[in-house]
């Protein structure tokens, strides 16, 4: 009988890299799900997809734009939830409530901004297909 024993090694805790990776990941699938409408919606569908700028100007929205724009707010939301992970005991709550407010506030310029009715549904279409990659993958990452 063998009387030695093997030391116990913790095992790594692989959360916190798991994390990082799925909110990597939701900030991407939101980014990708942002320029399948766009393009669905511009070269497919034919919408002239222009927003109106300041001094009455109008500015087409190109694909780069609703790259950069779809991953800016998906990191602006992943670094909201990693602060109130924090300094709160119910991140996950207090994010969900703020990310669906943000929602709404967010579909405020494609209601005021866009130049035709085609090009206004394809801007909200742009804003909700973001909000539903971002606040469930997101939401699905908080601790608590």
């Amino acid at each position: 009988m063998d009387t030695t024993t093997t030391p116990t090694v913790p095992a790594r805790t692989t959360a916190r890299p798991t994390r990082r990776r799925d909110r990597a990941l939701a900030v991407l699938a939101a980014t990708a799900a942002t320029l399948a409408v766009w393009a669905a919606a511009v070269p497919v569908a034919g919408v002239d997809l222009a927003v109106r700028g300041g001094a009455g100007t109008e500015q087409s929205v190109t694909p780069a734009a609703v790259a950069v724009s779809t991953l800016l707010a998906g990191l602006a939301g992943w670094a909201l939830l990693a602060l109130l992970e924090r300094f709160t005991a119910r991140a996950r709550a207090v994010w969900t409530g703020a990310a669906g407010l943000v929602l709404l506030l967010s579909l405020l310029g494609p209601l005021t901004g866009g130049v035709g009715a085609a090009a206004t549904l394809t801007l909200v279409a742009l804003h909700l297909a973001a909000a539903a990659v971002l606040v469930p993958l997101l939401r699905r990452t908080a601790r608590r």
